[in-house]
């Protein structure tokens, strides 16, 4: 995506309806913590490929792991943004971590998609995902999802208040 936030309804809808078995902020942050490596790239000019390591599974699982304890680090102020929305916020170590890494393989098979670069599979050059959508309709989609993604989030919110 040409930005992090189109990731962000797609990832909300799929995680919202496991807001308790899944650490919300972190898989959404996920898309954040994946797209350091190309803003770098481009920031600083470096020689490095926009879609680098972070964009390849094995890469998902260190950043979305490490994305996940930074994260729990900061649970306590948190779980104060998450109770200000409304929502469940009871985090581990371990569901944080493994938050992360499924919001960030979420990311790169959306990315995957859409980008020739990105080798998701690495040490395996080829991207067969590549092409399975069009950028454009992608872009749409991801737009599309924060429709769902309102809907879901007022339907968990109520739920929970009414408790």
């Amino acid at each position: 995506m040409p930005f992090t936030p189109f990731h962000f309804g797609a990832h909300a809808c799929t995680v919202l309806p496991f807001q308790r078995k899944l650490d919300v902020p972190v898989f959404i942050l996920s898309n954040v913590f994946i797209d350091i490596e190309p803003l770098a790239v481009m920031l600083f000019n470096l020689n490095y490929p926009l879609h680098g390591y972070a964009h390849t599974f094995l890469g998902g699982l260190v950043a979305g792991s490490l994305g996940g304890v930074f994260v729990y680090w900061l649970r306590k102020p948190m779980g104060k943004a998450m109770g200000s929305l409304g929502l469940y916020y009871k985090p581990t170590v371990i569901l944080s971590m493994i938050s992360g890494v499924l919001g960030a393989w979420l990311h790169i098979l959306f990315d995957a998609c859409i980008y020739s670069d990105i080798k998701p599979f690495y040490p395996i050059s080829n991207n067969p995902l590549y092409g399975l959508i069009s950028p454009v309709k992608m872009y749409i989609l991801c737009a599309l999802f924060f429709i769902p993604a309102i809907v879901l989030y007022l339907m968990v919110r109520n739920k929970l208040q009414s408790r």
